[in-house]
């Protein structure tokens, strides 16, 4: 029997961006030095968004193509932002005139009272006469006559 052209089930809109958004945000948002791991982009990932129990699979496989593109840098187990993904453009940043310097109040100004600080008086402890040295007369040596 020929068999008749099943129809296709429509697939439902994804209630999460591609993958490739997701990872960029999340090694963003990881700012770790030496790169991000597939399993703390996978915990910040799942975090974030509701994905399906198998999404593991298609995030490393999301992140094999990405790292072919050159948008991922893998640096051991770890992936970094490419130089394609770095190089992005950024958007305008529309700078604001500065705004008029605002004049400051006139401020009254007070006299203040100038306390004067009395010396402190500085008590001197007399001196201790130091203790006297005995002093040892050199020995007279004896010698002995010779017969």
């Amino acid at each position: 029997m020929p068999r008749t052209p099943a129809k296709k089930a429509k697939k439902a809109a994804a209630s999460h961006p591609p993958y490739a958004t997701m990872v960029q945000e999340a090694i963003k948002d990881l700012k770790d030095r030496t790169g991000s791991s597939t399993v703390a982009i996978a915990k910040w990932v799942e975090s974030k968004y509701t994905l399906p129990d198998t999404f593991k699979k298609s995030l490393s496989t999301a992140l094999k193509k990405m790292t072919e593109d050159g948008k991922l840098v893998k640096v051991k187990a770890s992936y970094k932002l490419g130089a394609a993904l770095k190089a992005a453009p950024k958007k305008k940043v529309v700078k604001k005139k500065p705004a008029a310097p605002k004049k400051k109040p006139a401020t009254k100004v007070t006299k203040k009272k100038v306390v004067k600080k009395k010396p402190k008086k500085v008590v001197k402890k007399p001196k201790k006469a130091a203790p006297k040295k005995k002093t040892t007369a050199p020995k007279k040596k004896i010698v002995k006559k010779k017969k």
